[in-house]
């Protein structure tokens, strides 16, 4: 959070608890006013079943940004660390006034010592791991007894691989949607208040989209992580998880979902110019390992597409139509802004769809 002004629920508390939406201390005092301590309390999460807190985490690791992202909705300090710090695109954050992160501040956990050993030191320092293990062990492949070694530490692990579907050690979950997994994290901060407040108000972002998208005639594009160098790119197929929601609640179309591209989730694999060539999509949608400016996104990526010669000849390079779009990881304030941003791209919205000082009031306990 940014310097100017910082709420979470220890600054609430030392204020004496007056701002309304710290929920925190729920169950911790009497019926006469007296404290009496906090009371345990369990919250079911899929793949990992129920997880039970003697008292409200105060610090955290996650794994993904998404989760991150949910943390920083719910009036949380950022966590201690991240899979890839970076992935956190704070730049989103800059539509919405008196919020801000650092990833700077966030310690990349996937490096070259990415095992066992870092997490157990690591749940010597924070309270809750919001990570899936069944990611830890599907895709760094890590063995059952490490995940094990590390619960026997007591910290526990909470979280769901939500950002896709395509991954073959996932195939059986329990999926979640954005929403049903902010509100779980919300029980497990005791921040339901806030979640509820931000429920509201996506329910009435999303009867600001429904007067958007149009019933019929609706964008079609590809979804690409561009390898600029390489001359290819990194297809990826839209499907129900929370990585597309933006995409989804736009109404846009899939244009490689009808092809015979297969999905970078399921293959690994890359496609060429010609292949790209041979979609011809109407839009195409650029993820960025890193948050850029719109002029950044431009010279890296816009520019040397028009500058290749099978590039150059593609719909979307011609008509002006290739945009930035979520990498992968989005909660509930980076799709608020980043469907905003989309909308006014696709359909030329020039009004917010949404009150960004709402979002900032709802993070920062003023509701």
């Amino acid at each position: 959070m940014g310097n100017e002004r910082t709420w979470t629920r220890r600054n609430v508390l030392r204020t004496g608890g007056a701002l309304a939406g710290v929920s925190a201390m729920a169950g911790c005092i009497g019926d006469d006013g007296s404290s009496d301590g906090e009371t345990a309390y369990t919250v079911s999460m899929p793949p990992v079943g129920d997880v039970e807190f003697e008292s409200v985490p105060q610090t955290w690791a996650a794994g993904t940004a998404d989760w991150t992202d949910m943390g920083i909705a719910l009036g949380q300090e950022p966590p201690v660390g991240l899979y890839i710090a970076g992935r956190l695109h704070t730049g989103y954050y800059d539509d919405i006034p008196d919020v801000s992160v650092d990833p700077d501040d966030i310690e990349t956990l996937w490096d070259d010592e990415f095992g066992p050993e870092k997490f157990i030191d690591l749940s010597e320092r924070v309270d809750v791991l919001v990570m899936d293990p069944n990611f830890l062990t599907g895709r760094a492949d890590w063995s059952g007894d490490a995940i094990e070694r590390i619960k026997s530490t007591g910290t526990p692990f909470f979280g769901n691989s939500i950002t896709s579907r395509g991954y073959s050690w996932h195939q059986d979950y329990d999926y979640l949607t954005m929403y049903e997994a902010f509100e779980k994290l919300a029980e497990v901060f005791q921040e339901q208040e806030r979640y509820d407040e931000f429920e509201t108000l996506h329910d009435e972002f999303q009867s600001e989209l429904e007067n958007v998208v149009p019933s019929s005639g609706r964008p079609e594009a590809a979804v690409l992580y561009p390898q600029i160098a390489d001359d290819s790119f990194l297809p990826y197929i839209v499907d129900e998880s929370t990585s597309y929601k933006h995409l989804r609640d736009l109404g846009v179309e899939d244009a490689l979902a009808n092809s015979d591209v297969e999905n970078f989730h399921s293959t690994r694999g890359s496609i060429d110019y010609e292949t790209l060539l041979d979609v011809d999509p109407e839009y195409i949608l650029l993820r960025t390992e890193q948050y850029l400016s719109e002029e950044e996104f431009q010279q890296n990526f816009v520019e040397p597409m028009q500058g290749h010669n099978a590039g150059q000849k593609l719909t979307a390079v011609q008509n002006d139509n290739v945009y930035k779009t979520v990498p992968f990881y989005q909660g509930p304030i980076i799709n608020l802004v980043a469907t905003q941003r989309l909308a006014q791209q696709l359909y030329g919205i020039e009004d917010d769809l949404f009150d960004p000082q709402e979002v900032s009031d709802i993070v920062n306990g003023d509701f």
